[in-house]
């Protein structure tokens, strides 16, 4: 496999913030090096469901996993799974329910906090995180100044043809305080300024990159159900493929096929959603 793809996947980002907060990836959209989307999640539109579906391509009716709650190995082939029957080496710095989704299940912390399985039939890198103790007087989340280093490190050491990375800290940050205020602004900007020099190094490195979010989140800092701006989030893109028309919605089942196509990897028959680039 010689295609690269990594997805970031930045937790709990309204639509409307992505579009009004994110200055490099709004540059980078009027400038046309990347196009932008709307992206709408699957419901309920919760965390651990949208997580599983955005690598399964199947609704939460269909993988059973439908809240924080019910988090275990899944059933159907992901991304991961068909990266690595294509045989792509994969890569994960993410919570930890990705691996327990993906590669095993219970997470156990010290067994799987960090580990490197060149034969896994899943995920070869991972580097998870708990947020063990989270809730509204500590947020519990690491640094994704930290986290983005570490998944170029990974993409530098291993050569990564996919790698996913997935943070809370902006979902985190919206429970805490909504969204309609100094602090979310502020995480925001700082969040893609963060972002936006890994970003150049992706490129550079030969890699297309995709940028979204699992989710919205409401004007009181909720998510799960239809409303708006608990379900759209954006989805910019950075590469050589063509795509839709610019009001075209995406929806999160296109995700996993549409990955597995650009990397070249067989899209499992589970998949049905179209592709969305071409």
């Amino acid at each position: 496999m010689d295609a690269k793809l990594l997805l970031i996947v930045i937790d709990g980002v309204p639509y409307r913030n992505f579009r009004r907060l994110f200055g490099n990836l709004e540059g980078w959209v009027d400038s046309d090096a990347a196009r932008v989307w709307k992206h709408r999640s699957v419901l309920p539109s919760i965390s651990a469901p949208c997580y599983a579906s955005l690598h399964t391509g199947v609704s939460p009716a269909v993988h059973e996993c439908t809240g924080n709650h019910a988090v275990f190995r899944l059933k159907q082939a992901d991304v991961f799974s068909q990266v690595r029957a294509a045989g792509g080496v994969t890569g994960a710095v993410a919570h930890s329910f990705w691996s327990a989704f993906f590669n095993r299940a219970p997470f156990d912390p010290v067994r799987d906090i960090e580990y490197d399985e060149p034969q896994s039939g899943s995920i070869n890198h991972g580097r998870f995180h708990t947020m063990e103790g989270y809730g509204l007087a500590n947020q519990m989340t690491p640094s994704d100044a930290d986290l983005f280093a570490t998944l170029t490190r990974l993409c530098t050491r291993f050569d990564l043809n996919y790698g996913i990375y997935h943070s809370c800290t902006l979902d985190s940050m919206g429970h805490r305080f909504f969204h309609d205020c100094q602090e979310m602004d502020d995480a925001c900007a700082k969040m893609d300024q963060m972002l936006a020099p890994y970003i150049i190094k992706w490129r550079a490195a030969g890699y297309e990159v995709i940028v979204t979010a699992d989710h919205g989140q409401d004007a009181r800092g909720h998510h799960g159900g239809r409303d708006p701006l608990q379900q759209e989030t954006a989805l910019y893109y950075f590469g050589e493929a063509d795509g839709p028309d610019p009001d075209t919605v995406i929806d999160q089942l296109q995700l996993a096929p549409t990955i597995l196509s650009r990397l070249g990897a067989p899209i499992a028959a589970t998949m049905q959603a179209p592709v969305f680039l071409t």
